[in-house]
């Protein structure tokens, strides 16, 4: 996966360092923001390989960051993970205004969270797999 540019967006740091330690390891470049705004920006200039997105944050929320991106032809087309500790439901409709692929429930399994990540961005299974360390079952929320 080097080379290999993921936006992690959250209002948690714990997530944003967790998440950005294990997909460094893998070789991934990783850019954090922690709110929809400033990821929008980032999306903007750096266009990532996939964004992971909180969908509760402040000023702007993950679903309208989702529909913002989708909105703009340079960033309609990169996929988005949707994580959500309130199990948020998305209608058919909702998702056919974004760029969102997944919603994934926190608390979410790191390992199976890499797995998913390497399907968009090319990490191989045995890399996903290897960087979920002690904590595959981490109740991040």
């Amino acid at each position: 996966m080097t080379g290999k540019n993921i936006l992690i967006v959250d209002d948690e740091l714990h997530i944003t360092q967790l998440l950005s330690f294990k997909l460094r390891k893998c070789g991934a470049s990783v850019t954090t923001a922690n709110n929809g705004c400033d990821a929008y920006d980032l999306a903007c200039r750096d266009h990532p390989e996939l964004i992971l997105s909180d969908f509760l944050m402040p000023i702007l929320n993950g679903f309208d960051l989702a529909v913002k991106l989708r909105e703009n032809a340079d960033t309609a087309s990169i996929p988005l993970l949707l994580l959500t500790a309130r199990g948020h439901k998305l209608t058919p409709g909702e998702l056919a205004r974004t760029n969102i692929c997944e919603v994934i429930a926190k608390p979410f399994s790191v390992r199976e969270l890499l797995v998913r990540i390497s399907e968009f961005v090319g990490l191989s299974d045995d890399d996903a797999r290897g960087q979920g360390g002690p904590t595959p079952g981490v109740a991040v929320a």
